[in-house]
């Protein structure tokens, strides 16, 4: 008998969290592993051709290996360029800083 690995599948969206724990036989790839879970059901949108899978925050292929405890996360698009992002925060508190300095 196959030894058995106690593993999680996470996927986020907005305010809610699904978790599902699962034990899978040793082997089991992130790819097996997130189709058993019944993610792909709950959540008929994601789409593991174009978004990215990971164990703990660290990108992985779908053919991963898992190993005991893992915690598979499935993550979705970004929604804004983090670049972007960082430029318009930059701008704001420039912004800010000048009229801080105008109104001394």
């Amino acid at each position: 008998m196959a030894e058995m690995l106690a593993v999680s599948v996470c996927y986020a969206i907005d305010k809610h969290e699904w978790l599902r724990p699962m034990q899978v036989e040793q082997g089991t790839t992130i790819g097996e592993a997130i189709e058993r879970s019944g993610v792909l059901e709950a959540f008929p949108d994601i789409n593991l051709a174009t978004q990215a899978v990971g164990i703990y925050a660290k990108k992985k292929t779908l053919d991963t290996v898992l190993r005991e405890r893992d915690r598979i996360e499935i993550y979705r698009p970004l929604v804004a360029d983090p670049k972007d992002s960082r430029r318009k925060r930059a701008a704001r508190k420039a912004v800010a800083a000048d009229a801080a300095d105008s109104g001394a």
